[in-house]
């Protein structure tokens, strides 16, 4: 069992986005046999590039950024933490501090 397929057992959804470096024959084979959508662009040496979702492949931007966000709260980024609840629970703060930052403005 590969690597790809652990991190795919234990949720459910329908549709996997990634970057170039998941484009791989194998991976999509298992993609499509879970019954998935693949949304990953194609690595610019194939003669064919395949189709994606351009548009939804945009929105992983979004989460990108997010996670970028997230590792400037040190504690979290290096996990201070050793038990998960608190872990979780400062994620949430962080969460809640980046929406605020984002949504409040200085109102």
């Amino acid at each position: 069992m590969t690597q790809s397929e652990v991190l795919l057992t234990p949720f459910d959804f329908d549709a996997v986005i990634a970057g170039k470096g998941y484009e791989s024959g194998p991976l999509r084979v298992l993609l499509a046999a879970q019954q998935l959508e693949v949304i990953i662009p194609s690595r610019s040496y194939r003669k064919q590039p395949r189709d994606y979702d351009r548009i939804r492949f945009r929105e992983r931007n979004i989460v990108d950024r997010f996670i970028n966000k997230l590792k400037w709260c040190r504690r979290i980024s290096t996990r201070y933490e050793k038990l998960a609840r608190r872990f979780i629970a400062f994620l949430h703060f962080a969460s809640t501090l980046i929406w605020l930052q984002r949504n409040v403005n200085g109102t």
